[in-house]
């Protein structure tokens, strides 16, 4: 039986290298730093004492020190509601299985491992931004989808 576990400083790499296997879906991945930058906030998230960020992962079947998939999640807080108590908020992304690996339901064993740490650590409410390729995952798993308008600014 396939299990996923927590992420190790050893992972660093190939989680870098997953999330660059999922990036390439829709953007372009110039050596451009990004990478070392994901390494050194990996380095430094994943070493926290009270832990707000985990990722999950599955080791490949037939190649030791290789990833099959990973899962993020991150915790925040903000100010509680009526339908959030606590402020406690989750954040799921950079969900990605190697080509060779998919179909398998790694993707699910990642996602299904961080949401039971988001009950561990009594997170109500978690988001999402889902694929064409992974909603149907979400939708089984009791995701919908949410009426709040999401807008994004960058600054150039």
């Amino acid at each position: 039986m396939v299990t996923a576990r927590f992420a190790a400083a050893a992972d660093i790499d190939e989680i870098v290298r997953l999330r660059q296997v999922m990036l390439q879906n829709w953007v372009e991945c110039p050596d451009n730093g990004w990478r070392e930058s994901t390494a050194e906030l990996l380095r430094r998230r994943l070493s926290e004492s009270e832990p707000t960020m985990a990722v999950t992962v599955v080791e490949a079947p037939d190649a030791p020190g290789e990833l099959a998939a990973c899962a993020s999640g991150t915790i925040e807080e903000r100010l509680p509601s009526p339908g959030n108590l606590t402020g406690r908020f989750g954040w799921i992304f950079n969900v990605s299985t190697d080509q060779r690996w998919r179909r398998r339901g790694y993707g699910r064993i990642c996602t299904e491992a961080l949401l039971a740490w988001y009950e561990e650590w009594g997170v109500p409410t978690i988001d999402l931004l889902a694929s064409e390729s992974g909603r149907g995952l979400y939708k089984q798993l009791g995701f919908e989808y949410s009426a709040e308008p999401a807008m994004r600014r960058r600054s150039h």
